[in-house]
């Protein structure tokens, strides 16, 4: 551990092996590399408990703890050979199937029977869980997504671009899940209600954290659409929405175009001066909602065309001609708005209705899949090798009224602010083979008539963000995010190693602290809902309120509102 080399975890940087002695070489480094991270944690661990003042603790001298150390990687990497022992013709064809299909396009998928999980994995919903949507990429277990109102969720720590290295249930022994099938790991990360586990994860930084997340059902209250109202000069309506929900089974469940239409009612009797709809993180989900929606701050006029691979786009309009709300309007986007999320927000772009405030760009999601049987197509005399499976396919692209794709690009915000994800490739760019941006002929529609200074706002807003030692930081951290992700080439002096890490931990804490209260933002619960007489539901509207309080994003969208009156 004492030798000055280095190890490229970025395969592809990494020519092939020339002959046997470089492939061993290779193996080499990667166990020293996996042997020196455990030594490290082990050390760290060691530390803990010393500071803890641990009575069950028994310190262990270096050279056992990195004998362990051996013995872990070793364990890890015969149960990764035991897996790809266990491979069969099913799981073989799976493999070759989606190594044609994915370069065509990264959401068209063929998914082997009974084995749909194997891509994107919610554990939410009607499974106990974390609540975080999964995706295995060159043998890590990514972060995708964090669902609302899970577990996840609440706790807060696991962050979308998150590799899971690591799985424990409780205190007992971690168990790797580097090069394990999505379908293992999620096996290990799911469980009962009230269970603890462990995730070790590895930051967008490069800084590893052990996260305990006590598993729970989805709290379907938080998913839904909810209110506050905002005062720092004027008084403001926020509205968060977490995803666009409806009910497809048609037994009288909950619309959030409709459950938006009432927020934005009781808003208007709280006498507002403008209002804020918060897209941020929200992964997107019914498509007539967001045409409803979008008709709620319009007249009427074309919200999305959808185009298939021939013949003429499909326009879907808003067609009732009444307007919910004609105030100032401000959408909050980030890199993790996506599909409804940005067909709402380019349409309020595009008909100047309203001011786009967030990251460089949102998700950039923009196309339209479908689930076929497969078994549906088999003839009758071959009935016997059914089940085959079924096929997601891209079958559409959504277009805004301008005519552009939301597709790879997004939606470009009217006002850019200072975002950790800002200069990371992250979302639709990130994946492999995506489908281009293009554009088709625009749709007839008529511009808002109110529409505002959009350079004044620009200008003001700028002005306001260079001033802003918060978002300095947050531009700073940005950077430093970008910097530790471009780097994959690691050292293998432990020493070293062991010093970039405490550095990496130690600018870790700088930044986690940087969201202070903004000064002299309240936030008030609508006088026709009081504060919930359930202590639990109180104490999650106190935490809202209290994250509110401390969101840089939501206060320059009140100051955006105030340049805009």
């Amino acid at each position: 551990f004492n030798t000055d080399e280095s190890i490229e975890l970025d395969g592809e940087k990494l020519a092939f092996a020339r002959d046997e002695a470089e492939l061993k070489e290779s193996w080499r480094k990667y166990l020293k590399y996996q042997t020196l991270v455990k030594l490290n944690e082990a050390l760290d661990a060691q530390e803990k408990a010393k500071e803890n003042k641990d009575t069950i603790f028994k310190e262990k001298s270096f050279e056992e703890l990195e004998a362990e150390a051996r013995e872990k990687v070793m364990k890890t990497q015969k149960d990764w050979f035991h897996r790809l022992s266990r491979m069969n013709n099913n799981d073989r064809l799976s493999l070759y199937i989606n190594s044609i299909v994915g370069t065509y396009d990264p959401h068209t998928n063929y998914m082997p029977p009974n084995d749909k999980e194997n891509f994107d994995i919610a554990i939410s919903g009607q499974l106990e869980g974390i609540g975080a949507t999964l995706q295995e990429k060159d043998g890590n277990i990514k972060v995708m997504s964090i669902v609302p109102g899970s577990a996840s969720w609440r706790q807060g720590q696991l962050k979308a671009g998150d590799i899971i290295l690591k799985v424990a249930q409780g205190d007992n022994e971690p168990v790797d899940v580097v090069d394990m099938r999505l379908d293992e790991a999620i096996k290990l990360i799911r469980g009962k209600k009230g269970t603890e586990v462990r995730l070790t994860v590895k930051k967008l930084d490069g800084s590893i954290v052990v996260i305990p997340i006590i598993r729970d059902i989805v709290i379907l209250e938080e998913t839904y659409a909810k209110s506050a109202v905002l005062q720092n000069g004027m008084k403001v309506g926020y509205i968060k929405l977490p995803q666009f929900y409806a009910d497809f089974s048609g037994n009288g469940g909950r619309s959030c175009s409709d459950d938006v239409k009432k927020e934005i009612a009781k808003l208007k009797q709280e006498k507002i001066q403008g209002l804020i709809l918060d897209l941020r993180n929200n992964g997107g989900g019914s498509l007539i909602d967001v045409v409803n929606m979008s008709g709620l701050f319009i007249e009427k006029g074309p919200i999305v065309q959808i185009k298939a691979s021939q013949g003429s786009p499909e326009i879907l309009e808003d067609t009732d001609p009444s307007v919910q709300y004609d105030g100032p309007l401000v959408i909050l986007v980030n890199k993790f708005s996506a599909s409804a999320s940005e067909i709402l927000a380019a349409a309020m772009q595009d008909y100047k209705r309203a001011v786009i405030i967030g990251s460089p760009s949102t998700f950039g999601k923009g196309t339209v899949q479908r689930i076929f049987d497969l078994d549906r197509f088999v003839p009758q005399e071959y009935s016997a090798a059914k089940p085959i499976g079924a096929l997601k396919l891209t079958v559409q692209k959504f277009y805004r009224v301008n005519g552009g794709a939301t597709q790879l690009k997004g939606v470009i915000p009217d006002i850019i602010l200072p975002d950790e994800y800002a200069y990371l490739k992250m979302g639709e760019e990130e994946l492999e083979y995506p489908i281009p941006w293009d554009e088709i002929k625009p749709a007839r529609y008529t511009p808002f008539q109110k529409a505002v200074n959009l350079e004044a706002l620009k200008k003001n807003s700028k002005a306001r963000v260079e001033a802003n030692p918060t978002f300095k930081l947050i531009n700073e951290n940005a950077l430093r995010l970008k910097q530790q992700n471009d780097n994959t080439n690691y050292t293998l002096n432990f020493s070293k190693h062991r010093e970039e890490q405490k550095k990496l931990q130690a600018e870790t804490k700088k930044y986690e602290n940087m969201l202070k209260e903004v000064q002299g933002l309240e936030v008030f619960n609508l006088k026709s809902e009081p504060l919930p007489k359930d202590t639990a539901l109180a104490a999650i509207t106190k935490e809202w309120h209290k994250n509110i309080k401390k969101d840089i994003y939501i206060s320059e969208a009140i100051s955006v509102i105030k340049d805009m009156r």
